[in-house]
């Protein structure tokens, strides 16, 4: 048995798969922007708590974020993924996306 070298540890924790490379990657590109999506919560939250906005901005940006779930939901279901698939265990460091949103 040789030692794995940390090429050959990251080879056999990737998926390789042709098949499935499509919904890998879109469940990559569905972490970023659930990531962004949730900073951008975040602070809309925090504008609208030091009442930095306006009525109908708070309404613009609070049917923006709706709109965005709805369409990352969409997007889960035709990628065949949960939005918890979209949260990466880091390790010590706990996960990417918190749980409390």
């Amino acid at each position: 048995m040789t030692p794995e070298t940390p090429a050959n540890a990251l080879a056999a924790h990737m998926r390789t798969d042709p098949d499935t490379v499509e919904r890998d990657l879109m469940k990559l590109v569905l972490t970023i922007v659930e990531l962004l999506r949730q900073l951008m919560e975040r602070t809309a939250i925090h504008r609208v708590d030091q009442g930095d906005l306006e009525e109908d901005q708070e309404e613009r940006i609070g049917m923006t974020l709706m709109i965005l779930q709805e369409r990352m939901e969409e997007l889960c279901e035709r990628y065949n993924l949960t939005m918890d698939e979209l949260n990466l265990d880091l390790g010590p460091l706990g996960s990417l996306l918190p749980r409390d949103l």
